[in-house]
């Protein structure tokens, strides 16, 4: 059941992972009309919200002295009663010192209806992507999990200790030494084996491993960052054989996608699979043509029987196509009688979803392959593409013999990337920079700075046609996928990253 109007929903969103979200927190937050969201919410899930939704920060930052929480309650109960659905997105779960609880009284006092969705705890799910069970038999049979914040009295250092094999601290780094000392004090071994885990379940993890009377120690030394979630106990020795996060082949390296926002959800997927940490600089959006009247006046035709060949070169001239054909009343019979040829697996996916099956797929993925592949011919063919498009395809079907329309079926505009994002690119915190067309390329250079930033970032891009547009601008492409598409992409900037170290 979707989001209900006058409801509030406190939604746990995991520890950082956005995979970890549950099914149910996903369908609320593609349906809710408002979303309240915490700094170590993932941000890739925030693109999940409905198209239209009012999204707000209400969390804390590093080093602020005054909470937004006065907003948030504010919000809570403002936004319910005009009658609209509210996601409270939290880190982790509510009810885990995420203040869920005192939310929930809050609604509960001021008649608002609510429901609680329950999320992974990071004091469950940190530890296991270090490779640290909480309970394992024969070693903890038990665990607790305390507050670390230094602000937080917690309790005395005996009611700490007694009964739990395994300790878990959440939100402790500033207070570290102090909580180590008290949990000595009380009556844990000093030299009980202990790792800190900053970021955990992200691309960004860390983990410092020592034992109770060093960890603090060891931490202030390796500077390691807030969040962190520091396990105490001997499940800590298991680490060694079972870090398996830690394995993944892109764990510390950050990419920027720079895709549209609604169409980089399987690079992104991939790649934080893998364990990079992702940045969406989304450099471009897709908008329809500046008239309509050609595609439209070529589905006629295709629909009249006009052409022997329609050749397809990207997902979004399928999609666009599409949208044209269901104006005007037309389906996938407007293609009997004419042979299709696609451009890459993607293309051929989309052409799929309409009932058609291509009768070439272009190898190499590109538009000039096809092309070539199509051969010589006096017939008709429909070029439906980007606006801009290289000028080489249609001109080797035309000395091939064919008539060409070469229609624009939609237009690359600049996107909008968030401030943040292209911040952390002009600080050269990302490593990797992908670049999916030509006016991802482009737009680069006048949406985020000139080439040099790119000078010690690894560069990887979709295909040649992107590499050109790349060494036009000065840019230097470290590696060109193969196959031109989403997994050949993935591919490239895997082999990069092994090569480079």
């Amino acid at each position: 059941m979707s989001a209900r109007p006058g409801w509030v929903y406190l939604v746990g969103a995991g520890p950082g992972d956005p995979g970890l979200i549950t099914r149910r927190g996903l369908e609320l937050l593609g349906s809710c009309d408002v979303v309240l969201y915490d700094r170590l919410v993932a941000p890739s899930l925030l693109e999940e919200a409905r198209a239209g939704a009012e999204i707000v920060f209400v969390g804390k930052t590093p080093g602020e002295t005054h909470s937004r929480q006065v907003v948030s309650d504010a919000l809570l109960v403002t936004r319910p009663r005009a009658g609209r659905s509210v996601v409270r997105l939290k880190g982790g779960d509510p009810f885990v010192f995420g203040r869920g609880g005192e939310e929930a009284l809050l609604l509960s006092s001021s008649d608002i209806p609510f429901e609680v969705v329950p999320g992974v705890s990071s004091a469950i799910a940190v530890p296991a992507y270090a490779g640290i069970p909480v309970t394992h038999r024969g070693a903890s049979a038990s665990f607790v999990v305390l507050t670390g914040r230094e602000e937080t009295e917690t309790a005395a250092p005996e009611a700490l200790t007694i009964g739990a094999d395994t300790i878990v601290l959440l939100m402790g780094v500033a207070a570290l030494e102090r909580t180590a000392a008290r949990l000595i004090d009380g009556g844990r071994d000093v030299r009980e084996p202990a790792a800190a885990i900053a970021w955990g379940t992200t691309g960004r993890q860390q983990v410092v491993v020592g034992d109770l009377g060093t960890i603090a120690g060891l931490v202030r030394e390796q500077r390691l960052p807030a969040p962190a979630t520091t396990v105490i106990g001997s499940v800590v020795g298991l680490r060694e054989r079972l870090a398996w996060f830690e394995r993944r082949p892109l764990l510390g390296r950050t990419v920027a996608v720079t895709r549209p926002r609604r169409q980089a959800a399987q690079l992104v997927q991939q790649l934080e699979g893998l364990g990079a940490e992702v940045v969406a600089l989304p450099l471009i959006e897709i908008a329809g043509p500046e008239t309509w009247e050609p595609l439209d006046a070529a589905i006629k035709a295709l629909a009249h029987g006009d052409y022997d060949w329609a050749l397809f070169s990207s997902v979004n001239a399928v999609n666009a196509l599409r949208e044209r054909l269901e104006r005007a009343g037309v389906d996938a019979r407007a293609f009997a009688g004419c042979r299709i040829a696609a451009v890459g697996s993607a293309t051929s996916a989309a052409l799929a979803e309409l009932g058609l099956r291509p009768d070439l797929v272009a190898e190499p993925s590109t538009a000039v392959a096809a092309a070539a592949a199509i051969g010589e011919g006096t017939g008709r063919v429909l070029l439906p593409r980007v606006a801009g498009a290289p000028d080489e395809p249609p001109a080797l079907l035309r000395a091939s013999g064919w008539v060409v329309d070469d229609v624009v079926a939609y237009r690359n505009v600049p996107g909008h990337p968030d401030e943040a994002a292209v911040a952390r690119v002009r600080d050269r915190e990302v490593g990797i920079v992908t670049f999916t067309s030509r006016s991802t390329v482009d737009n680069f250079v006048t949406l985020v700075g000139p080439a040099t930033l790119l000078k010690d970032v690894t560069v990887v891009s979709i295909g040649p046609s992107t590499t050109s547009a790349a060494a036009a601008q000065g840019i230097d492409v470290a590696a060109t996928a193969q196959p031109h598409d989403v997994g050949g992409l993935v591919e490239a900037i895997v082999a990069v990253a092994t090569t480079t170290g």
